[in-house]
Formats: C-alpha cells, structure tokens, sequence
C-alpha cells in the first residue's frame, strides 16, 4: 500500500473524527432508540468516515488511493464474518421452525421452581441464547415472559431483570451464532472457534459466580410462588413437535465443532441438519410458512427456504411465545452486515491516515506490561461504550485501536478479542443511554439503574478479565508476525 510522509496527524486531530461520531451516534441514538442499528449508526458512521477523509486530505495530503485501499482491505477482511452472519441467520430460522429451539426451551421450563427461580431464569436465558445467538431476542421473548412469572412470584424486579439479562448476556458471548462474537473474533483476526475457547476461561468462573449468588438469593428472597411456566411450556408443545430426538441437531453440530471443522463449514451443516428436521417434526409448520394446506416437494421446498432467508411469525397462543419463535432469517442480518461495511470504511480511512495509529502511540505510553494492557482494553471497551452509546462499534473501535499494540508487545491476538468481549460486549447492557441499554430498560419494563446492580455476570466479567490477566493464566507471549494468525 501507497504511504504518505508529509505530516503525521496529532493525537488531538486523530481523536476528531471519534468525536464527531461520538456526537452524531448520540443524536441517533435519542431519535431512534433501538432502532438505531437499522439505518442512523451506518450513516453516522459514514459521517464520521468523511471528516476524517477531509481531514486526511485537506490538513495532511493524503492521497485518496491510500485511504481507498484501506477501506477495500478492511471490508476484505470482514467479508468471512458477513458470510458467517448469513449463514447464523439462516439457522437461527431453521432452528427455530424445526422445533429445536423451542425443545430446549419447553425442558428448560419445566425446571422452574420459586426457590430456584432466579438461577432457572439465568440459566434458561443463557441456553436460550446460546442456541440463537441473540441476548436482545432471548431477553424480548422469553425473558418478557419469565420476567412476568418472577414478578407472579413476587420477586424483586431488579433481581429478575438481572438474572435474566446475565443469562442472556452469558450465551450471547460464547455462542458461535452470535454476531457481536463473530465481529469481535473477526475485527482482531482471530478464528471463531479459537477466540469462544479462549473466552472460557474468563466468561465460566464470571458464571459461575453469577449462579452462586442468584441461587443464594433466590433461597433468601421472598416469593410468593406459581406455575405460570407450565402455560407457556403447553403453549410449545401445542405449537411444536416436542421431542428429545430434535436435541440431535445441537448434539451433531457440537461433534462438528468438537472436530475444529471451519466455521462456515459448521454453520452450513448446522442448518442442513435443522432443514432435514424441520420436514421430518414440523410438516404443518412448513407448509404454513410457504402459504398451503397441503405439503408436497415444491411446498417443502419453499417453505425450507423462507426459514432460512426470510421472515417467520408462528402463533402459539402466548403473545410473548410468538414473538419468540418469530425469526428473521438470512435477511435480518443485513442490517448488520450494513453496520460493519460501515465500519470496515470508518476504520479503513482511520488506519489509512495514520489517524488510529496516532491514537494508539497515546495508549503505549501506559502499556507496560501485559495487565496493563488488558486493562487498557477493558477501559476503552467501557469508554466506547459510554461515547458511542453503541455495542457494535465499541467492539470494532477496540479491536481496531488496539490490535497493532497487542502484535508490538507480542501478545497474542485471541488476548485481545477475549479482552474486548468482556468489556464492550457485555458492559453494553449497564449504560443507561447505550441502546442495548435502552432497548432492555425497555423491554422488560425495569429503569437500567434498577437491574444493574443485580446483573452480576456483566459486572463481574471485566473484572474477571482483569484478574486472570493478573494471574497470567493462559496467558502467552507470541511473536508479532504470529500474533495475527491465532
């Protein structure tokens, strides 16, 4: 790539661009709300990408083909992740009109009791999420409905709201169907299924401890008790085929990941395994979803196709069931793809100008060793959050600003993307103006400052990470060349 030499941007015009964004991303976010990632943030985005483009050109000469080939090796670079989320939403369709998503939510239901009402919640959430990828879906469907039995059962709704959003929180991280994992692991270049190993050893101990004090608390907590759960768990089996047989795809998918297959590889067999189910359980249900009565070869095959690419509603009876098992498919993601060929542009001309590595150089003047710079990744992933007020660019902003310090110091890649989830992935939630924030305030009708107390997994993980990186466990020096290939 051409390089420019005239004049090397300052720090103080480097951070320009970011406030602009930070400012155009908060008038969005005011408008829009949740609704921001559905048009507002790519264009504040692009905003953003122009000023600094200006900026580059104007005060320092740079030459617009150096900042085009930036941009063009950014999106090259993201352009397995987008294949990825195409093919999450294909299985997130498919799963769910195959009846395996709503399986292990009707077994999952069938555990509740009100002494264990609080840890059943945080677990089913995060089963629930981990199997659709999704803590917004997991936390507007079936979090709405265990929120509204914690409430029947006269629980705290700080509590409930908190183990819900943990759970949820907790799947959402570690499901290779998630997109903020899939942007993650790909902004900083590390394998999917090398960076969700590697998160383990910081996102299960912040679980663990999240569980251990939701179980005290639900032995502590009053209650007064019921059994709202068995209204919706009959509300499954009237709508699905419930049957253990359908926990065969899961168990598939797991022994193809379990063989570090590549991921698209796994993600495609995922969803050809839920295709084959969903005509074997659910005939009726594929034929309402391709529009007949009767279910023959062209039918099943349309009816297969629109689970995977488009839009799904099915009625279950439960208003908040059917809003569950409503799914987007292939084309729900684009709204995401858009975001991050947004992105890829902002963080192409920023890299390009020299602009993120002036803000960087200001980062290697605190980083000294390697809590240092865990911490200093935990920090920014927080900061962007609070600026940005958005969960999505916060994880891109980290990664990008700091995946050439983590190669200088020799440290490995998968380092920094674990670093960067555990902060700007599940810290989101906390910020009252984020618009992951808002959304679940929203959602589950509780204020951000009543439930953030009591979400225990998001507080704990930053400070997980911070202790292992203390501790140094698993933790390995890697050789700069090396380090983008882990």
């Amino acid at each position: 790539m051409e390089s420019h030499k005239n004049k090397l941007p300052s720090a103080w015009v480097s951070a320009l661009p970011l406030a602009v964004l930070t400012l155009l991303l908060y008038v969005v976010i005011r408008c829009f709300g949740g609704d921001a990632i559905n048009g507002g943030s790519q264009i504040a985005l692009l905003s953003a990408t122009s000023v600094c483009v200006m900026l580059s050109i104007g005060i320092y000469r740079c030459k617009w083909s150096v900042l085009e080939d930036a941009i063009i090796d950014n999106i090259r670079a993201s352009a397995s992740a987008i294949i990825i989320l195409l093919l999450i939403g294909a299985i997130a369709g498919s799963w769910m009109v195959s009846g395996v998503v709503p399986t292990m939510i009707y077994y999952g239901l069938k555990i509740l009791h009100p002494s264990f009402f609080l840890v059943a919640s945080c677990v089913i959430c995060a089963g629930v999420s981990l199997m659709t990828g999704s803590s917004w879906t997991t936390i507007a469907t079936i979090g709405v409905a265990l929120m509204g039995i914690g409430q029947a059962m006269g629980f705290p709704e700080g509590w409930i709201a908190g183990a819900i959003i943990s759970g949820a929180y907790f799947g959402d991280k570690i499901s290779l169907l998630s997109d903020t994992t899939v942007l993650a692991s790909s902004t900083v270049g590390v394998p999917i299924f090398t960076h969700i190993r590697y998160m383990l050893y910081t996102t299960v101990p912040s679980f663990v401890v999240a569980l251990a004090v939701f179980v005290v608390a639900g032995l502590t907590l009053s209650h007064t008790g019921g059994a709202h759960a068995e209204l919706y768990a009959d509300s499954l089996r009237g709508a699905f085929r419930i049957t253990p047989w359908l926990l065969l795809v899961p168990v598939a998918t797991g022994v193809l990941i379990v063989r570090k297959l590549p991921a698209i590889v796994t993600l495609f067999c995922a969803a050809v395994f839920a295709c084959v189910a969903m005509l074997l359980a659910q005939p009726e249900l594929v034929a309402k979803v391709a529009g007949v009565e009767g279910l023959n070869f062209m039918s099943g095959f349309k009816g297969v196709l629109m689970s995977c690419f488009g839009p799904t509603a099915l009625e279950t009876g439960s208003p908040q069931l059917d809003e569950l098992v409503a799914t987007r498919g292939m084309a729900g993601m684009l709204n995401t793809v858009w975001l991050i060929i947004c992105a890829m542009c902002f963080g192409g001309v920023m890299t390009g100008s020299g602009m993120l590595g002036a803000l960087t150089a200001v980062f290697l003047k605190f980083v000294r060793r390697t809590f240092s710079a865990v911490a200093s990744t935990v920090g920014a992933g927080i900061f962007f959050n609070l600026c940005t007020a958005d969960q999505y660019i916060s994880i891109i902003l980290s990664g990008r600003l700091f995946r050439e310090l983590y190669a200088e110091r020799g440290l490995e890649s998968r380092l920094l993307s674990r670093s960067v989830e555990d902060s700007a992935t599940v810290c989101s939630v906390l910020v009252p103006w984020n618009s992951c924030g808002m959304t679940q305030a929203t959602v589950l009708g509780v204020s951000t400052f009543v439930y953030m107390p009591y979400c225990i997994f998001n507080i704990v993980s930053p400070l997980m990470s911070l202790c292992v990186a203390a501790l140094g466990w698993k933790i390995k020096k890697a050789a700069s060349s090396a380090g983008r290939r882990q």
